[in-house]
């Protein structure tokens, strides 16, 4: 767990302060929202309590840094009583709680992003950051587990089928007010989020500037909010971030090591008129909630799908109750914040998060980081996050049509096969489509990876295949290339061969089937002639490493004697090493002219992917 704040625009439940909470196991995430730190104690001790009894499982361990709102009397005498230890973070080393920390910036960076394609004034970031919780513990996937959190947490997949976009306009149906003959029914606000209680939307009314719950909404998606009016600071993005130590050359901010020692001056909450119009008439103060059914979907719908549209309230996604009573904008609209803070000009060295002696990080370099990191976002959105186990579930996704459609390309500029009829005494070998999501060192999904592999294990010896044996590089071989790269100062680049089996030329007749969901539908009943090995096959690596070691040798490279896969180019005082994995290959040289000469040889005879500089290889 951990604090983050003060931010420097108070929330509209007049909240400064956000404890996150996450479950080391399944990384489901619960926020709660405070006014100050004092707060804590008490809504840890009922979380505990609340989670411990809806989940039948005691909590263990708590992990948080060493600030007060952790470590006071009150708490360690209530984990005391309970049989919780306690883990705290080293003085000024948050990376040792770095899930809680690295939430927190996985939050701010979503609650940002929210907020700036909604245009809502930051007054709303408690609400954004809410909705950023309750999403992605519905759609982030666990990477060892590839589950999402709530299916870990609830032992069943969540639906989702009733997102919408945050602070997309809406029309809200006016239950609680009497209506004159022919007054409008409907009241235009904006959506906000999910309420954890009840099967409804949160949504802020802008005529009795309250936000309230409610199942009558009807949402207008495709309408953008115009850009909001009111003083530049309320919807200065940027200023909420810094507000809370989040730097680009930081990845997450303490509530009491990072924010906490960062003293910034409280803005004041300005007239609401500035930013919603304000009624003739006086706003009626309606904090009540509605608890309806589910909100999108017609009544035949809801029946069967009753049980999982809506899932029971949970620990989860809840708010305070205070924070949900206190959302009323009138109150406080002219008053001035109670919470102001004093600026401090001198910060002691040992105060200062990070190495002092670090050079300052300009706006142009955080400006490229912030890019870099929009590029994954979009990215993202692009590619699916869950990886099918059917073919018919691929099918329904796009990404992955077009990943399965690339695979087969690479067969057709190979020439891997012919469609032929199936000879009398021949079998046809089965195909089948892997799916795979390739994920970089932090764990993002950077492609979707489709693969036609041949279910080799219908193949019989003598028939189907001779000699399968081909060395492949141990991980000791890897170190000791790292070693010497190290020692020699050079630096090691990494290529990737794009289909590496379909190079390698098999002698024996083999025969598979049409690729599932792809059939011809002239000759469904043709199957391939196999001209090139491909994956799955027993003889596949073997036909592979006899093309690329027989295409090396030719270019000048002497194989190792004991290492059979690594080959040696010598010129003079110089030479390049080249190390190969399967279809992986690290490469350096004590002249960087060599690296580059050998770059382009490996284009000339395969299609290669250049992934520049090592970084990341074996899960080294």
């Amino acid at each position: 767990m951990d604090l983050f704040g003060p931010t420097n625009v108070i929330s509209i439940g007049k909240k400064s302060y956000c404890l996150v909470i996450v479950d080391d196991y399944s990384r489901f995430t619960w926020v709660y929202f405070l006014r100050t730190k004092d707060e804590t104690s008490g809504l840890i001790k009922s979380f505990i309590l609340r989670i411990e009894n809806q989940t039948n499982q005691k909590v263990k361990v708590i992990r948080s840094d060493n600030g007060t709102e952790f470590k006071n009397l009150d708490l360690n005498t209530f984990c005391e009583e309970k049989g919780i230890e306690r883990q705290y973070c080293a003085p000024r080393t948050p990376q040792q709680n770095g899930v809680a920390e690295r939430r927190n910036r996985t939050l701010i960076e979503a609650a940002r992003s929210l907020l700036a394609d909604s245009k809502l004034p930051i007054t709303f970031w408690a609400e954004a950051v809410n909705t950023a919780c309750y999403v992605q513990n519905r759609v982030l996937v666990v990477k060892p587990k590839n589950k999402t959190p709530y299916e870990l947490l609830n032992k069943r997949k969540p639906f989702v089928g009733f997102f919408k976009p945050f602070g997309c306009p809406c029309t809200i149906l006016n239950t609680k007010t009497h209506l004159g003959k022919f007054d409008s029914k409907t009241d235009d606000g904006f959506l906000v989020g999910y309420s954890s209680q009840s099967k409804a939307y949160r949504v802020f009314n802008s005529s009795s500037r309250i936000i309230e719950e409610s199942d009558y909404v009807k949402c207008n998606e495709n309408t953008p909010n115009p850009i909001g009016s009111g003083p530049q600071w309320l919807f200065d993005i940027d200023s909420l971030t810094n507000s809370l130590g989040f730097s680009s050359d930081y990845h997450a901010g303490s509530g009491s090591g990072g924010s906490g020692d960062k003293q910034v001056q409280v803005q004041d909450i300005i007239p609401q008129s500035v930013i919603f119009p304000i009624p003739t008439i006086e706003p009626i103060d309606v904090c009540t909630k509605e608890t309806i059914t589910e909100p999108i979907q017609n009544e035949e719908e809801v029946r069967d799908e009753e049980n999982q549209v809506h899932e029971e309230p949970e620990a989860a996604d809840e708010i305070p109750s205070a924070d949900l009573n206190d959302s009323n904008l009138d109150v406080g609209i002219n008053e001035e914040p109670s919470h102001q803070t004093r600026t401090q000009k001198n910060h002691p060295p040992e105060l200062v998060i990070g190495d002092i002696s670090s050079p300052m990080i300009t706006r142009n370099q955080s400006r490229l980081q912030e890019l870099q990191d929009q590029q994954h976002t979009i990215l993202s959105c692009f590619l699916s996050q869950i990886e099918p186990k059917k073919v018919h579930d691929a099918m329904k996704d796009s990404s992955w049509i077009e990943a399965m459609q690339e695979e087969l390309l690479q067969f057709k500029l190979q020439e891997v096969w012919d469609l032929v009829e199936l000879p009398k005494g021949h079998r046809a070998i089965g195909t089948k489509w892997i799916f795979r999501n390739k994920k970089d060192e932090r764990g993002i999904v950077i492609r979707n990876k489709a693969r036609l592999v041949a279910q080799g294990y219908t193949q019989e010896e003598g028939i189907d295949y001779e000699e399968v044996f081909a060395p492949v590089a141990r991980v000791e071989a890897i170190r000791l290339f790292l070693a010497y790269a190290s020692y020699m100062k050079f630096k090691v680049y990494q290529m990737d061969v794009k289909s590496a089996f379909l190079y390698g030329t098999i002698d024996e007749e083999v025969y598979v089937c049409q690729p599932p969901g792809f059939e011809n539908p002239s000759y469904p009943d043709r199957v391939y002639k196999l001209k090139k090995a491909l994956y799955g096959l027993h003889q596949a690596p073997r036909a592979w490493y006899d093309t690329l070691s027989t295409y090396l040798l030719e270019n000048g490279f002497e194989r190792g004697i004991i290492d059979k896969t690594l080959f040696i180019k010598r010129s003079k005082k110089d030479i390049p090493l080249v190390q190969i994995y399967v279809d992986d290959i690290i490469f350096g040289s004590t002249k960087d002219q060599m690296c580059r000469d050998f770059e382009k040889l490996m284009h000339k005879s395969f299609k290669m992917s250049s992934m520049g500089e090592l970084t990341f290889f074996l899960g080294l």
